[in-house]
């Protein structure tokens, strides 16, 4: 597995090593060593499928709050994504930045997400399907959410003109740093 530093301290984009043969390939998708050889030490409990049936749906920015954050760790397994962290760590050196970076079916690309980092993404074409786990289960008490054109973070979105959203998504307050 290919682990890519992103601009955003402890997010990595990575590509999974593939063995192909006349038959297709074969990758891993999830190896606990190769994350504990970067200091990585995520215990997945929950797995998710979100599947979005039209382009320029945004679903996020969520986040679960101290003391049951989650890690998280997404792929795109149908269609494509622009996949967005924010980082909410007060002492981290990248706090309040974002990135985004594209995944997809074909590229079979993965982020990695530390806790307490906000994920959102947008798809760009119909019927994308994102398959993600995370390291805590969900406890509604403490899931939070950041509204996904916050002036606070000025994010990118490919569409953000033609956003499918959900009220609640698009109604969070402006973000208080």
């Amino acid at each position: 597995m290919n682990f890519r530093e992103t601009e955003l301290q402890g997010v990595y984009l990575i590509e999974p090593t593939r063995f192909e043969d006349e038959r297709g390939f074969f990758a891993p998708s999830f190896s606990r060593r190769e994350f504990e050889a970067r200091g990585l030490t995520p215990c997945f409990v929950e797995n998710y499928i979100s599947y979005n049936r039209r382009r320029a749906t945004v679903r996020g920015l969520h986040y679960q709050a101290a003391p049951h954050g989650q890690a998280k760790l997404v792929r795109c397994t149908r269609g494509s994504i622009f996949d967005v962290a924010v980082d909410l760590r007060p002492g981290s050196p990248t706090f309040c930045k974002w990135i985004g970076n594209e995944l997809s079916a074909e590229n079979r690309f993965m982020m990695y997400l530390p806790d307490a980092v906000a994920h959102g993404f947008q798809t760009l074409e119909d019927d994308s399907e994102v398959f993600y786990q995370v390291s805590d289960f969900y406890h509604p008490e403490t899931y939070q959410g950041l509204r996904w054109n916050d002036p606070a973070f000025g994010i990118e979105w490919p569409f953000a003109a033609e956003p499918v959203i959900l009220a609640r998504d698009a109604s969070y307050p402006d973000f208080k740093a």
